[in-house]
């Protein structure tokens, strides 16, 4: 068909994770391609005057009983990190640089940030977990380090953010089809039927 999904993402959203589980499935029954699109979530709620929905106590008991809801309708794993949210900037550095400097392995880090953030829940924001979540997926720490400190990179990630707001993006995960926008992995049925059309 020659369709494109477009992903906008963060690591430390866990709606992103559930809609990163299902949306290679859903673009490969289209025949459409996945084009995965890493933002700072952080940088999108400044420009936009939005905000994660645990600032609000009432919205976030809800929101994670209805993501729990959602993972067992999806039959994968969630388990939510301590200290959530975290602060993503290294991870999310990481994801623009891989498809910058590696992309042959961005599908796999992307992977390994999402099941240790949401699949395993584990701490992140602790470098030496960071660290060891990297390895244990088989990246060199130092050189993931450099990666991320190269200028070029972080300036990267600020136009791929600059970007997402330009285009309307306000969270994440927010899935463009064409020019048609879908915010939220509970919309991922209007995706499917995008492509089909």
């Amino acid at each position: 068909m020659g369709r494109t999904v477009e992903f906008f993402f963060d690591f430390g959203s866990p709606a992103s994770y559930l809609a990163h589980t299902q949306l290679p499935g859903i673009a490969a029954r289209a025949g459409a391609t996945l084009v995965c699109r890493p933002m700072l979530l952080g940088g999108v709620f400044k420009a936009t005057g939005n905000a994660s929905p645990v600032t609000i106590a009432a919205k976030g008991r809800w929101m994670a009983a209805d993501l729990a809801r959602f993972a067992a309708r999806y039959g994968v794993p969630l388990r939510m990190p301590p200290n959530f949210p975290v602060n993503t900037l290294a991870m999310m550095r990481g994801a623009v640089g891989m498809q910058m400097r590696r992309p042959a392995d961005f599908a796999r880090y992307a992977t390994a940030m999402f099941d240790a953030m949401f699949a395993r829940g584990l701490d992140m924001a602790d470098p030496a977990v960071f660290a060891g979540a990297l390895a244990g997926a088989g990246f060199d720490v130092a050189a993931f380090q450099a990666l991320v400190a190269d200028p070029e990179v972080k300036q990267g990630l600020v136009a791929a953010t600059e970007e997402a707001v330009a285009r309307g993006v306000f969270g994440a995960p927010t899935m463009f089809v064409g020019d048609e926008m879908h915010f939220g992995q509970d919309r991922l049925d209007f995706v499917a039927a995008a492509l089909a059309r």
